[in-house]
């Protein structure tokens, strides 16, 4: 594609920008910036984007994924929470890839209350390097708030990305396995090492590639569903019957509720698929 003509960021590049900007990457924003361009471009190649993508990217930071973006596609939301990085980054792009800063649009806001309103043209991919204090929630967020999207590939903490993609039965099956399931076929899409990043993080870090699908159907509302996600892993070592007690109302109820479904109420919730949850919920008392 036509990536020569954009200057990627480097380790040095990066580390000026941070002078310019007096910025020390803080622990509290999760702020680990990416200085390899290897690893940008094998980003973009792994979410397999088309031209005619709009791509939402959360936290840019100082522009290494972004760069590496903006050639690829029709054009590149960048959701920054910063003030200082958001108003960077329009001039980052102008220096390094003057053809391509017409795709950019910059929006100062915090990604897990960002509108579909203040983003411009719908996004249809999200491609991201997430604060793993925050993964779990923004992607959620964005997966329910923007039915544009339809895939997305994002670089997390590793065990996060493990916890995302996890299928049922899995130690690490849980809450965002089960939530992120009622939008997408979600998969891990290889390692990322620390090196990569300024300053190096003590955790390595993984790629998630989500593909939209449609919600289970069910009778029963995603709100309704969740709440039983909610409830049923609430306390890992319990049986669905005790686990959901308090959902139902009392523990025989819970019983009622699962026998209708079709799930034994000594199961626990780390067996139980997506469409098991939905089933649940429409039984409930």
């Amino acid at each position: 594609m036509g990536s020569s003509i954009v200057n990627l960021l480097g380790p040095v590049e990066i580390r000026n920008l941070a002078d310019k900007l007096d910025l020390r990457p803080t622990k509290r924003l999760g702020q680990n910036f990416v200085i390899d361009g290897g690893t940008v471009r094998r980003i973009v190649r792994v979410a397999e984007l088309s031209p005619d993508d709009v791509v939402i990217e959360v936290g840019p930071g100082l522009g290494s994924l972004t760069l590496a973006l903006l050639p690829e596609v029709r054009r590149v939301v960048a959701v920054e929470i910063d003030p200082a990085l958001a108003a960077q980054l329009p001039l980052t792009v102008a220096e390094r890839a003057p053809s391509l800063a017409g795709r950019l649009t910059v929006v100062r806001a915090d990604a897990m209350r960002v509108r579909p309103e203040e983003l411009g043209p719908e996004p249809t991919a999200l491609v991201a390097n997430l604060p793993y204090n925050v993964a779990v929630p923004v992607v959620l967020h964005l997966l329910e708030h923007l039915p544009s999207l339809r895939r997305g590939l994002v670089m997390v903490q590793a065990e996060v990305a493990d916890r995302m993609a996890a299928g049922p039965g899995s130690k690490v099956y849980g809450v965002p396995s089960v939530k992120a399931a009622w939008y997408a076929d979600v998969r891990r899409a290889g390692p990322v090492g620390r090196t990569v990043f300024w300053p190096a993080p003590n955790v390595d870090s993984g790629l998630v590639a989500m593909t939209r699908r449609e919600p289970p159907s069910t009778t029963a509302s995603r709100e309704e569903v969740f709440a039983v996600i909610d409830g049923a892993f609430a306390q890992r070592r319990k049986t669905l019957r005790a686990a959901l007690a308090s959902w139902a109302g009392t523990a025989a109820a819970a019983e009622t509720a699962l026998r209708a479904a079709g799930i034994d109420p000594s199961e626990r919730g780390e067996q139980l698929r997506v469409e098991d949850f939905a089933r649940i919920a429409e039984n409930r008392p």
